[in-house]
């Protein structure tokens, strides 16, 4: 509960005098709702004892402002309770958004993006509601039944202590309604969090579903994980409608109790007519008021669920820790490995001891077969992770040390993942900074043999595209755009040419070698032709460099694993 204030707080402070607003609305609210049925009491004496009608009508006429101001002011309240609940929420997307970003690529593999869209915005969007449902349903309700039984002692202390009895009674039952119901809310939302985990995977790999005839499993799948929602609403909703199946029967108790006791009072001449209009009415709203809270508490639990989800987000710490504050030195910069040991899954080793240097400005092909460890060695590079043992250095500078801003500032990736955004062919490329000149997106463009496809679209770099328009090379391409406007000093191809057809590969071939030109480079590729221009070649087996040297002369020597690997190509 400590971590669930300080979240709600720590995002509340912000808008503080709005909150300070709503609270004085809520207790004008709740100070209004105390008030109206005294001048009913009011009434109902007056017109017994024989008042004047004007003075009566003044009464009603008072009644009615009262009511009007009354649901003014609930108006008021309520706008400003969505707006708070809004502004609060939004920011805390953002923040959860930004610390997604920089959690390590370990968390994202761990976590499906539909489960990450589901915290950030199913879980948030609880709370949202929570602000607009705990004003109204939960906190002004319970500051209602206080007012409520104070005025009633004010009334008459016997009809007050019958409603202190009836609450004493109930909160039990409230506390007894939120630990029953709070495991199944915390599941629900897994539940919920899970299918859309599904969904999102399944909506992607729609092509190798459908391809490999894999309908009947995923609808099975997604039928078993539709099946444990349900039975987890059903058992959370028996356990919310028994609670409060409780409660209304001691509501129930309630009301009889002062009716009983209003009769005896009355008939001994202890209240008026009007006093046991204004206890039967107080005890109807009291009960009205912890029903509501009753009612809400499913609401609550959710919100709490949410919460709790979003403060085990935000506590996640990245595996890749911030805290570097060296430089790395300016111009071309060398790359070594110096035996390092990676795993993602302890006891499962992916590198072993793996050591190479290349020098400044020179380029490093590697290949090896699939789960070598090629992409780790590149995701390494970046900081994307960081080893168990050894260090990773550029320009002789553990990277560690860095800052990761500044690390990824002077590296650039082109992978053969390629996402696409629904955009135009400049925000693509130059990824929404506004500040790229146009002369470098067109020396970028021209470099890459994109000047013909550009031009042929109806409005040019304004062109809206999205992913399933273009085809594997033009996404590819686009890449490769982005990293030549970003001019690193170290470039990563990670089979960035894979997806390429022939031809397309050739005219990217001319640009990538005039963006290896004098940069330090590590290019992981299938294709030997892909190798060809590279000064150095390093083969991994296992985990393990099991040859590393000079592209030639491994080449030429017609013992080692890279001439083999040539000789296979041709």
């Amino acid at each position: 509960m400590r971590r669930r204030i300080h979240l709600f707080l720590s995002y509340l402070a912000p808008n503080w005098r709005t909150a300070v607003f709503l609270l004085l609305l809520l207790f004008t609210e709740v100070g209004l709702s105390l008030w109206n049925p005294q001048l009913l009491g009011r009434f109902i004496d007056r017109a017994v004892d024989g008042a004047e009608v004007d003075a009566l009508v003044h009464i009603a006429l008072l009644f009615m402002g009262l009511t009007v101001a009354h649901q003014i002011v609930v108006s008021l309240a309520g706008y400003f309770a969505e707006d708070l609940g809004w502004r609060a929420t939004n920011r805390m997307r953002m923040d959860l958004t930004e610390h997604c970003l920089d959690l390590d690529l370990g968390f994202h593999k761990e976590k499906t993006p539909g489960e990450l869209i589901q915290r950030v915005d199913g879980d948030v969007a609880t709370l949202a509601q929570f602000f607009s449902t705990f004003t109204f349903q939960i906190f002004a309700n319970v500051l209602l039944s206080l007012g409520i039984l104070a005025i009633s002692f004010e009334v008459d202390w016997r009809l007050g202590l019958v409603l202190l009895a009836f609450s004493v009674m109930v909160i039990p039952v409230l506390r007894r309604t939120q630990r029953v119901a709070s495991p199944y809310f915390h599941r629900l939302r897994q539940d919920n969090a899970d299918i859309a985990g599904f969904l999102e995977e399944r909506v992607m790999a729609t092509e190798d579903i459908k391809a490999n005839g894999s309908d009947a499993w995923t609808k099975g799948r997604l039928d078993g994980l539709l099946e444990r929602l349900r039975r987890t609403m059903r058992a959370e909703s028996i356990a919310f409608r028994a609670s409060s199946s409780a409660l209304e029967l001691s509501v129930a108790g309630a009301t009889a109790a002062i009716l009983v006791v209003s009769a005896m009072l009355l008939r001994g001449g202890g209240i008026t007519i009007g006093t046991v209009y204004v206890s039967y009415f107080y005890a109807s709203l009291l009960s009205l008021t912890l029903y509501r809270i009753s009612n809400r508490i499913d609401g609550l639990q959710t919100a709490m669920a949410g919460m709790d989800r979003i403060a085990e987000l935000s506590d996640r710490e990245s595996a890749v820790p911030d805290t570097g504050r060296g430089a790395l030195p300016d111009g071309p910069l060398s790359l070594t490995f110096d035996d390092v040991d990676f795993a993602y899954v302890d006891g499962r080793p992916i590198l072993r001891r793996v050591g190479f240097e290349v020098p400044a400005g020179e380029t490093l092909g590697l290949l090896g077969r699939t789960g070598s460890g090629k992409t780790t060695i590149g995701r390494l590079l970046h900081r994307g992770m960081d080893p168990q043992a050894g260090a990773v250095r550029l320009g002789g500078v553990d990277i560690r040390t860095v800052p990761l801003s500044e690390l990824r500032a002077r590296i650039g990736v082109v992978t053969q993942d390629v996402h696409v955004l629904n955009a135009s062919v400049r925000d693509n490329i130059t990824l929404f900074d506004p500040d790229v000149p146009d002369e470098r997106i067109d020396a970028a463009v021209t470099a890459l043999g994109m000047r013909e496809w550009l031009d042929a679209l109806p409005e040019g770099m304004d062109t809206r595209i999205s992913a399933g328009e273009l085809s594997a090379g033009q996404a590819q391409l686009l890449t490769f755009a982005r990293a030549f406007l970003r001019d690193p000093d170290v470039i990563l191809l990670d089979e960035a040419s894979s997806r390429l057809d022939p031809a397309t590969e050739r005219i990217v071939g001319v640009a990538v070698r005039e963006l290896l030109r004098d940069r330090t480079a590590i290019v992981i590729a299938h294709h030997m032709e892909t190798v060809g221009q590279l000064d150095h070649i390093a083969v991994l087996d296992t985990g393990e460099v099991v040859e590393f040297g000079p592209r030639g002369e491994l080449a030429g020597d017609t013992d080692s694993r890279f001439s083999a690997l040539l000789g296979g190509a041709s």
